[in-house]
């Protein structure tokens, strides 16, 4: 790492011999940390660089303009007051000294405030500042104002001041760099991974005081996300593959500007021999659950070997699948300069150039240290790197033949891979892309020894370094528009023009579902009612609508008519507040639980209690029905599953064919749309999805530190959403059984209706929130009742909803075209 910290300008002079003439040839000089570099005016002149580590030599770079291995010339040796620092032994005294001679200079100048775009500007802060660069640190002063980001460089390169208005930022990152937590990258657009500015302070505080400031200015107008926010936008095709894997490379502080850890993407395909790709065929693809270093068995069992062989502390690979040097392996042709820098003025053996995709591939797959993976560049719409432009002298191989453009596969044409990603049939690339992004084991540089700090961050520098990470349980597959495994498959004796009008009728009702979801925020109140003497608990509607039955606390079922706007019929089953209610399908029967743990059916047609189902030692708090079961929630710990045919009426005489135990009490149960899955939430705040075929755990997540007040699946059974005491509001993966999305809300949530990005909940106020899962905002909050929202019931079609409070009201809500 080297420092530029001034220039001046200077005339070189030279001549060939004492008879000829001296020529002066202007330029500039620049003082640099490790050394002095004069840049000279005329383009066809070299750049002419002398070291102060070994000041007998000038190395000549760019000789007439061309990007080609620098030339070495001895000279007289120079004296130079910057080349103390390199007679100095040890290496940790001489960056000592170099810092120290930065921070004389940082503290001697300031940033120069008639730059400032307005006289108006306000100044908040001002601090000393690195402006980071591929290969390159420059030091100089940031200031924020109320308007603009500033940094004023202490050489004035690139520019004399750098400005970014605070308006135009969209996304901020803190960033490591070097393992020390100092970094901050601005962009301002949405979808570049390249920055406008990445800043590295000298101390965490500065750079969070900056962060925390632009912060709190975008707060309304930037939305901060999480890696669990992306993930649930990319299962749900909000994000592609590519957008996804650069924003997790973003969040796990990979940056085109840090080549020790630039964003990294996997090899997707492995045929690159054949003259057409084979989409439908499994092995065209690579094996994305491993990294590339497992992909090969037989050199993993080589390497395991050596690996159980190797004395304290053991590796398993020699080299990391993302360091600068394979970085500039890639875009050699498009950044010569950094290569040249990079490794000391040459280009690498011909033969070992970025030459084939082909060859490439097999030696990753092959080579005994070669575990690379590739760059963002493959899957963009610039294919300039694999094209020498510049007709760069790169060398000749051993066969001959020079180094030119990269050689394509058979297949490609175009832009190299600019399909590969998305059409990749593996559902989710993030088996591979996880582990790699980020580090199993987060590891802070927290180093005594100056000699061994600056041993391990020339380390990094040279050969990478691990990001953080970003997820700890395995990675949930993407949403596919038909889950077959989650939902029953029709009978053998169905008509297939019966299968094909249903689902004509279900894509259409999914086209209604989401226009209603689209404009929830136009949900209007039609009318309320005061009909119980204590909290509303339950709400159940009959097929045509027209009746209404709703529970309460108060021990009583009570029938509302919808066409006379009052209730009509009131029941009683016992002293003991009733905990919810639903109506079966045949439309003549609503079912009631009780705290008194019994269940009760109560006949529609015949207004009366007509079967009372008891089995629990304690309160029945909810159930569910799916094709001729019930399935009981109680806070006895346990959900049971009766069963028996609804023809009966016989409903004391159902058989027990389960019994789900659990280690606290059962608040909430749902269903799947399918009766496949069924979700329960316990007072102790844990979630536990059960197969219904089976009745095994399929799932045990520790969500909450409060009871769960209520669960449920989304439509496309990928997705639990569960609300409790904590206040908190959390998505659960349904296959990895990992929490995906947890949002903390002001208020706590009792109730809600949801389409899987999008929930509609009553909170503790009375109020109804509408909640953006995927930005995990409150896009409205819509006034409704005085007291906590506690039963919320949603039509079909979403176009009807009514809610139930403490204040005893119940309230007709309608959506509005």
């Amino acid at each position: 790492e080297e420092y530029y910290f001034e220039q001046h300008t200077a005339h070189h002079v030279t001549s060939s011999s004492r008879k000829e003439r001296k020529r002066k040839i202007r330029g500039s000089l620049k003082v640099c940390s490790k050394s002095v570099i004069f840049d000279p005016d005329d383009l066809a002149e070299p750049i002419l660089k002398v070291c102060l580590k070994n000041i007998c030599y000038v190395i000549y770079i760019k000789e007439s303009n061309v990007i080609a291995p620098y030339r070495n010339e001895r000279v007289s040796q120079l004296k130079l007051g910057l080349h103390r620092a390199f007679c100095l032994e040890k290496l940790g005294d001489q960056t000592a000294m170099i810092a120290a001679n930065l921070q004389s200079r940082l503290a001697r100048s300031s940033f120069d405030k008639n730059c400032f775009q307005s006289v108006a500007e306000k100044l908040h802060m001002e601090c000393a500042a690195e402006m980071v660069l591929p290969l390159v640190c420059n030091p100089g002063h940031v200031c924020i104002t109320d308007e603009s980001l500033y940094f004023q460089p202490l050489n004035g390169y690139p520019e004399q001041v750098i400005q970014i208005k605070l308006h135009s930022v969209r996304r901020i990152y803190k960033r490591r760099h070097g393992l020390r937590p100092l970094g901050l990258e601005v962009f301002c657009t949405e979808i570049d991974f390249c920055s406008d500015i990445y800043l590295k302070f000298y101390s965490t505080t500065d750079r969070d005081e900056i962060y925390y400031y632009i912060a709190t200015f975008l707060e309304n107008h930037m939305t901060e996300h999480t890696a669990e926010s992306y993930m649930l936008q990319w299962q749900r095709g909000h994000l592609s593959n590519y957008q996804y894997l650069l924003h997790l490379n973003n969040l796990a502080d990979r940056s085109c500007n840090d080549l020790s850890q630039y964003p990294v993407f996997p090899w997707v395909l492995a045929n690159y021999s054949s003259a057409q790709l084979d989409m439908t065929n499994a092995a065209t693809f690579r094996d994305l659950s491993k990294p590339v270093g497992a992909l090969n068995k037989e050199r993993l069992d080589r390497l395991l070997a050596r690996y159980r062989a190797m004395p304290e502390p053991p590796f398993m690979y020699g080299s990391h699948y993302s360091s600068p040097g394979y970085v500039l392996f890639y875009l050699a042709r498009v950044a010569p300069e950094h290569m040249l820098c990079l490794q000391n003025g040459r280009y690498d053996h011909a033969d070992r150039m970025f030459n084939s995709i082909s060859e490439t591939w097999k030696n990753c797959l092959e080579g005994a240290t070669d575990f690379k993976e590739l760059i963002p560049e493959f899957y963009g719409n610039d294919p300039s790197f694999l094209e020498n432009r510049l007709s760069l002298d790169l060398g000749r191989k051993q066969n001959g033949s020079l180094v030119s453009d990269v050689i394509l596969p058979p297949w490609a044409s175009g832009n190299l891979n600019s399909t590969c990603l998305p059409t990749c049939p593996v559902s989710c690339p993030s088996h591979f892309q996880i582990p790699v992004i980020s580090s199993r084991k987060a590891v802070k540089l927290s180093i005594k020894d100056p000699d061994q700090r600056i041993a391990m961050l020339t380390q990094i520098l040279e050969f990478g370094q691990t990001p953080k990470q970003l997820f700890t349980s395995p990675h949930p597959q993407r949403i596919t528009p038909r889950f077959h495994s989650m939902t029953r498959s029709p009978s053998s004796n169905s008509p297939l023009t019966s299968q094909c009008e249903d689902s004509s009728f279900e894509d259409l009702t999914e086209e209604s579902r989401k226009l209603a979801w689209a404009n929830m925020g136009n949900l209007k109140l039609l009318s309320s009612h005061k009909i119980h003497k204590e909290a509303v608990t339950g709400i159940a509607v009959t097929r045509d609508g027209a009746a209404i039955f709703s529970t309460s606390q108060d021990s009583t079922l009570k029938m509302f008519s919808k066409e006379l706007k009052d209730f009509q019929r009131s029941m009683s089953f016992s002293n003991m507040a009733l905990s919810s209610c639903l109506m079966l399908a045949d439309g003549k029967t609503v079912v009631c639980s009780s705290w008194d743990n019994n269940v009760y059916f109560y006949s529609v047609p015949y207004g009366r209690r007509q079967d009372t189902l008891m089995g629990h030692d304690d309160a029945v708090s909810q159930m569910c029905w799916f094709d001729e079961q019930l399935y009981t929630a109680s806070w006895d710990s346990t959900v049971k599953c009766p069963s028996g045919s609804s023809s009966t009426h016989k409903r004391s005489q159902f058989d027990l064919l389960a019994e789900l135990e659990h280690d606290s009490g059962v608040n909430t149960i749902g269903l799947n749309p399918a009766g496949t899955l069924l979700v329960s939430g316990c007072k102790d705040g844990t979630v536990t999805i059960w197969d219904t075929s089976s009745y095994a755990t399929l799932q045990q997540i520790p969500c909450h530190s409060g009871t769960i007040h209520h669960t449920a699946f989304s439509p496309d059974s990928r997705h639990v959403l569960s609300v409790g005491a904590d206040s908190c509001m959390k998505v659960t993966d349904v296959q990895t059984g990992m929490v995906i999305s947890s949002v903390k809300a002001v208020e706590e949530q009792r109730c809600f209706c949801w389409d899987g990005s999008t929930v509609l909940c009553g909170g503790q106020s009375g109020d109804l929130l509408l909640w953006d899962l995927l930005s995990n905002t409150v896009t409205q909050r819509i006034p409704a009742h005085s007291g906590a929202v506690t039963a919320m019931w949603m039509n079909e079609l979403c176009t009807t909803v009514i809610t139930g409070s403490e204040d005893r009201q119940t309230i007709f809500w309608r959506l509005q075209s």
